[in-house]
């Protein structure tokens, strides 16, 4: 129960920091945040932990817990180290992959498909999540998969964000569909290259990601 009500703390707290209520800079100050959420101080610190590890706050010791949002390139190296893992995790899969997994892959997939059919962003991106994660595991690499999983965890509010994008769910289950063809015949160089493409945030993702720091900056 306090494992989820912290995820929950922790989303409204990214949507407030996109939106601007806690601009760049602001000290979050725990003892008032578990009076609003009408907490106790574990799950508001398991919270304020799972948006350190997004990078969008920082923690002083000492001193306590500030935003920090990303700056414009520092979001466009890490999707590009992202997009870069993704694609040795398919290559691998592919060689990798049984057929167990494929039909898990299926099923998250067929998970998103009913989210986007309900213009469920948050939903969608839970079955996302648990798309690549799979992914991430039949690469049978166990360093790559937790390197991946770490900066998935990073990136985690800004891949969350562009999914609102219209018509991004839509396109994202098509690039879905391409990566699943691609490791169903064992193709590892499509199947890394589809993933390439799906992470890597270019043009209109980029754009709307932006606008996000953007508002929370002013």
């Amino acid at each position: 129960m306090e494992q989820r009500r912290a995820d929950s703390i922790a989303r409204i707290l990214e949507e407030e920091i996109f939106d601007g209520t806690h601009p760049d800079g602001t000290r979050l100050d725990e003892v008032r945040l578990a009076q609003r959420f009408g907490v106790s101080r574990t799950p508001m610190r398991e919270a304020l932990q799972r948006l350190s590890l997004s990078g969008l706050v920082e923690q002083k010791p000492r001193r306590g817990v500030f935003v920090r949002q990303p700056s414009p390139v520092e979001l466009i190296e890490m999707f590009e180290v992202m997009a870069e893992l993704e694609a040795v995790c398919g290559r691998l899969a592919a060689l990798r992959i049984d057929e167990a997994a494929l039909e898990e892959l299926a099923d998250a997939n067929t998970r998103c498909r009913d989210a986007a059919d309900r213009g469920d962003a948050d939903g969608y991106y839970h079955e996302n999540e648990r798309f690549h994660h799979i992914l991430y595991r039949e690469s049978g690499n166990a360093f790559l998969a937790d390197e991946t999983r770490s900066l998935h965890r990073r990136l985690k509010p800004f891949r969350r964000t562009q999914l609102r994008l219209r018509g991004r769910m839509d396109q994202s289950l098509a690039e879905h569909d391409e990566i699943l063809a691609a490791l169903s015949r064992g193709d590892g160089a499509a199947a890394a290259e589809a993933l390439r493409s799906h992470v890597a945030i270019q043009g209109e993702k980029f754009h709307r990601v932006l606008a996000g720091l953007k508002s929370a900056a002013e």
